[in-house]
């Protein structure tokens, strides 16, 4: 498994990264240990999640219960030192008016109940979930740090963020020598391509690291949806994962069925080659990966160091710019 730096730390982690947003959600803690043995196994360092993560994020008012961090504190208790374990902060975790968001009164709050179901007494990479324009930079930034200071977490990142809204943080931090985001997550698949405009190259310019999420389209870029209400068993769309119909589009759907051919002269499988795609991007340092079944992390592993030949690269461009025209 090849290992890459996490933006300007000294902190080294591997190119896939266990996404769990599927613990103690759509699959029992049983195939969860076993997702997270075998990942481990295959060299992979690098482990995702959120205080948010659970069955509660599928109630019509979504709310997180904390049953990903759970699983991974019990499965992870004994071989803690082992993995870079990062998870986040900021989405509803209950239906209180200080029940979210990154104040001072939340984070401090979320980090002990996070560290509690981690069983552990740091983490590695605490990352706000999302922008809160309810709560002023500086004061999210001043209780990240105070937490940094107290050992609690050993680097800070955020998860998507704008470009303008990662420099602000970062103006701030710089003027009063507070802990910096060294990381940001956003989605970045062949189906969506926005981050390539200004959070690319400015993570690149800034040396900010990069952790990519649905690299594969939740699912889409494997090719077994054929339209908006085709539902495969036991899939995402079968779950009713929201996220995942955003991407259902007429423009999506004919893009899938122009890359078929051209991931058939690689040899590799439509996810394979997605996956591949999106770690040939020099400036992306992680892709994660949300497996729900075993197979899903073998056929990561054996894409993960693929270098996709020019001339496949310029095909894929062209393809999406004849759908775009």
């Amino acid at each position: 498994m090849q290992l890459k730096q996490l933006g300007h730390t000294g902190l080294h982690v591997s190119r896939l990264c266990l996404g769990t947003m599927s613990f103690g959600r759509w699959i029992d803690e049983a195939a969860s240990v076993a997702l997270l043995d075998r990942a481990l196994e295959l060299g992979i360092n690098f482990i995702d999640t959120a205080n948010f993560y659970g069955k509660g994020q599928d109630e019509p008012v979504a709310y997180g219960t904390g049953a990903s961090e759970e699983i991974l504190g019990r499965a992870l208790k004994k071989r803690r030192h082992d993995v870079v374990l990062a998870t986040k902060v900021g989405l509803s975790m209950g239906h209180g008016p200080n029940s979210s968001g990154l104040s001072r009164v939340h984070i401090l709050r979320e980090v002990e109940q996070s560290l509690q179901r981690l069983q552990t007494d740091y983490i590695d990479l605490y990352q706000v979930h999302r922008f809160d324009p309810n709560t002023p930079l500086e004061e999210t930034l001043r209780a990240l740090d105070d937490l940094v200071r107290q050992g609690k977490v050993r680097y800070i990142g955020c998860s998507n963020y704008a470009a303008w809204q990662i420099a602000k943080s970062h103006g701030i931090s710089e003027r009063h020598n507070l802990a910096k985001f060294i990381s940001v997550q956003p989605q970045y698949s062949l189906l969506a391509r926005d981050v390539e405009r200004e959070i690319l190259p400015f993570a690149e310019s800034e040396g900010v690291g990069v952790i990519v999420y649905s690299p594969m389209a939740r699912g889409m870029l494997s090719g077994k949806y054929a339209s908006a209400t085709d539902v495969v068993p036991e899939s995402r769309a079968a779950h009713g994962e929201r996220m995942l119909q955003t991407l259902f589009s007429a423009r999506n759907f004919t893009l899938v069925e122009k890359l078929k051919p051209l991931a058939e002269k690689t040899e590799l499988p439509l996810a394979q080659f997605a996956l591949a795609w999106v770690l040939n991007n020099r400036t992306v340092t992680s892709a994660i990966i949300g497996a729900t079944k075993m197979h899903h992390i073998d056929d990561a592993v054996k894409a993960h160091d693929v270098k996709l030949p020019p001339e496949i690269l310029e095909a894929i461009e062209q393809a999406i710019n004849e759908i775009n025209a």
